[in-house]
């Protein structure tokens, strides 16, 4: 029996822009690149689609999807629009922000996880947004890995994770963040609720919508039980390697850690480099970190290490994003 060929990938011409949208328009799975993380993308109108994207990821049905969308006409097509989530959505879109509304009955069950609501989101990327234009469709795209891996920001990601399952990847070069979108439940409007941070803060979702954004529940542990936001299972964007995190590392640490073990500091500590340190970002700057954690991640993974040593951020913002993804990456 032949292997799978390895998945093509596409650089971003027009021409190749109009092939990969009839291949969705057919029904066909595609990863995209956004402005967050590279997304495995399908017809969201399209149950059959859309179960080509959990078989392809190993991805339990119980993980909804977030339908990415090019207009705001798309928006009501495929959800239930009220007052906030039009506010959020002047403000923020095209951008790296997730609503959570009540579904039209048009998005399939397969999409939502059998729920009665949607998650929307429209991307700033300007590949993504072009492929969304000429294809027509709302295309729910979940991140483009394994069910459970570190999050792909470049197309060799998606290429080392999914590329004999899947056919199409479309190569936009680096993601621009590096983490997936806030997501803000809408569904009481005047009780909105954070499901995950992301680049666009609670501060700054509460002084557009006037009222107090209080985070909601963080999620579970139990692939059987259907999630309202995508993402938000306890354990994710995990490496095979252990994570271990610490509020504070130090050099003594490293000095006396194992050959088997990796620290990563925020930003590059003093003295000379050593075996086994790295760091995010020589100066630490926040969106940097943001930017290079799961490839750094998936780095050190791919170098053998058994266990990964990570410093905590301290701030608000972004920080508490980066965070998230890391106590999501350290859960057992």
């Amino acid at each position: 029996m032949t292997a799978k060929p390895s998945a093509r990938i596409y650089r971003g011409t027009l021409r190749n822009l109009r092939l990969l949208a009839r291949k969705l328009q057919q029904g066909e799975i595609v990863a995209v690149p956004s402005e967050t993380v590279y997304g495995l993308a399908g017809n969201a109108l399209d149950a059959r689609a859309c179960r080509k994207i959990f078989t392809a990821k190993g991805r339990p049905g119980t993980d909804p999807l977030i339908v990415h969308i090019h207009s705001l006409k798309q928006l009501r097509e495929v959800a239930v629009v009220n007052a906030a989530a039009l506010q959020l959505a002047k403000k923020f879109w095209p951008g790296p922000l997730t609503l959570i509304l009540p579904k039209q009955e048009v998005v399939p069950a397969t999409v939502t996880a059998g729920l009665p609501s949607v998650a929307v989101r429209m991307p700033s990327d300007p590949l993504f947004r072009r492929l969304l234009k000429l294809c027509g469709l709302p295309l729910a795209a979940p991140s483009a890995n394994p069910f459970g891996y570190v999050s792909p920001t470049t197309a060799e990601h998606v290429h080392h994770g999914l590329g004999r399952r899947i056919d199409h990847i479309l190569d936009g070069g680096p993601t621009e963040i590096g983490l997936e979108s806030t997501i803000v439940d809408l569904r009481r409007p005047s009780h909105p609720r954070l499901l995950r941070p992301g680049a666009i803060s609670v501060r700054e979702l509460s002084r557009a919508l006037g009222v107090t954004v209080r985070s909601g529940p963080k999620g579970t542990g139990n692939s059987t039980q259907a999630q309202i936001a995508p993402g938000s299972m306890q354990r994710h964007y995990s490496p095979h390697a252990r994570v271990i995190l610490h509020r504070r590392l130090s050099l003594r640490q490293v000095a006396k850690g194992d050959p088997a073990e990796a620290w990563i500091f925020p930003k590059r500590p003093p003295g000379p480099a050593r075996p086994h340190l790295y760091w995010f970002d020589v100066a630490g700057t926040t969106p940097a970190i943001a930017k290079k954690l799961f490839a750094m991640l998936r780095q050190l993974d791919r170098a053998g290490y058994q266990r990964i040593h990570v410093e905590l951020m301290r701030g608000n913002g972004l920080a508490e994003a980066i965070n998230d993804r890391l106590r999501r990456a350290a859960a057992k």
